[in-house]
């Protein structure tokens, strides 16, 4: 599953990695920057967060609030 963000320069990718299975934090969240290097957030082309089931629960759950409360105030 992904979402592109700021003019599609931005991909932004979730998935259990099937590699890392073994360990506890094994669900990605991978940003990938196509943009000029003056515009990147990060540092590199590619950037990958792994957060345990729980984490990627709690990053949901704030995300969902936080679009809700847009959804109102917009």
């Amino acid at each position: 599953m992904f979402v592109l963000l700021l003019d599609n320069s931005v991909k932004v990718e979730v998935y259990c990695d099937e590699m890392d299975r073994d360990y506890e934090d094994n669900i990605c969240v991978s940003f990938v920057e196509t943009c000029p290097d003056e515009e990147k957030i990060f540092r590199a082309n590619e950037t990958n967060i792994y957060l345990t089931p729980q984490q990627a629960e709690q990053l949901g759950d704030l995300l969902v609030r936080a679009a809700k409360i847009g959804a109102r105030t917009g």
